[in-house]
């Protein structure tokens, strides 16, 4: 039987959802799992606030209790009610900030991140003190660009290079993009850094895979 693994986006931004489909997709494995992506339409424009944050966890909870699955990803680097959402559940829900973490530290022992805005430092931080691997962050250097700017295939390039420089030079030896709307910079980004870049999508898309095996 073909498993189903539920992405939901949750913000109600089109072009995040699309680059999060098509980050997911090349992970899917016809006749055995399969990624539907869905994306909160009445979630913020981004998740930017701890109010935004916060204010995600009852909807997903609720798209999740209406839509089988045989494991759930919530597609927002900050993790957004992942905790809430393993409540009503007893399938696997999946962070991706969480799984690009285990990723970077399966490449090297210090990594950076590049987070969307500063206010998404201190969610993901949250996340670092909860596996233990605080320590092994090397930096986080915040863009705060808009999710229009993000999804662009062009526009956010220099600020991304510029933040992945400063990571790198801090002594990061692998970089995580802390936003879903990174998703289609990956391959440029590592290339001219010339370190890993952890692409949260393609990391949690994996770890999905494993949990419904």
């Amino acid at each position: 039987m073909e498993r189903r693994i539920l992405v939901i986006n949750p913000n109600k931004d089109a072009a995040c959802t699309a680059g999060i489909a098509a980050a997911v997709a090349p992970y899917a494995k016809p006749g055995y799992a399969r990624f539907d992506t869905v994306q909160l339409k009445d979630g913020p424009d981004a998740i930017a606030s701890w109010r935004d944050w916060y204010s995600v966890a009852l909807p997903l909870c609720d798209v999740v209790q209406a839509e089988p699955a045989d494991a759930y990803v919530i597609a927002c680097v900050s993790d957004p009610g992942v905790e809430a959402v393993r409540e009503i559940t007893d399938r696997p829900v999946l962070g991706p900030f969480r799984a690009s973490v285990l990723a970077a530290l399966a490449r090297t022992d210090r990594f950076g991140v590049i987070a969307f805005v500063d206010a998404s430092k201190e969610r993901q931080r949250r996340v670092l003190l909860s596996l233990g691997v605080e320590s092994r962050l090397s930096g986080s250097e915040a863009l705060n660009l808009p999710m229009a700017a993000l999804t662009d295939p062009e526009a956010p390039r220099t600020a991304l290079m510029k933040a992945g420089r400063k990571l790198v030079e801090a002594g990061s030896r692998a970089v995580v993009l802390g936003c879903t709307g990174m998703a289609s910079h990956r391959g440029y980004l590592e290339e001219e850094l010339g370190v890993p870049v952890i692409e949260p999508c393609a990391a949690v898309a994996a770890q999905a895979l494993l949990t419904v095996s």
